[in-house]
């Protein structure tokens, strides 16, 4: 039984940080962490006092083609009153963004976790999810994926906030 603690002890040691990590989803009344610590591709916003709209998207994700002219109409309608959008576009080849950003183009900053690592941490598992986050850099609505009649709904969240 002690052999069996012990292991236990030096596992938990070895990998504590690594399981507390990833039980640190990001959901609905958790902070949003410094993105900056993510080696994300692309200068970052300040987010300081703003309400933020983080949309992570993928260049193959035909929902993901379908927010943008919402996303493009929330940031233009809504960032004089403190909206940040952002997008973190989370293609491993950048070729496959900048041909997506050709054809759609995004009014709003766009970075990119190519190394997975910021889509890891948030537990993204479908494209297009987006964060709502309010001033004071909590999290308040999480999206999954995007149909037209969400549009309406995101813009009375981020409004509320405001």
């Amino acid at each position: 039984m002690k052999r069996r603690q012990l292991l236990a002890q030096s596992l938990l040691t070895l990998l504590g940080p690594t399981l507390l990590a990833a039980d640190a989803r990001w959901s609905e009344g958790s902070a949003l962490p410094s993105l900056s610590t993510f080696g994300l591709e692309g200068n970052l916003p300040s987010f300081k006092g703003k309400v933020v709209l983080l949309d992570f998207w993928a260049s193959w994700c035909s929902p993901c083609k379908a927010s943008f002219p919402t996303l493009n109409g929330l940031h233009e309608r809504l960032s004089g009153r403190g909206l940040v959008v952002l997008g973190i576009n989370v293609d491993e080849d950048a070729a496959d963004r900048d041909r997506f950003l050709k054809s759609t183009p995004a009014a709003f900053p766009v970075v990119r976790d190519a190394g997975q690592k910021l889509v890891a941490a948030a537990n993204v598992k479908t494209m297009p999810t987006s964060f709502i986050v309010d001033r004071s850099g909590v999290i308040r609505h999480v999206h999954s994926g995007f149909h037209k009649k969400d549009a309406a709904t995101l813009e009375q969240q981020i409004t509320a906030l405001l």
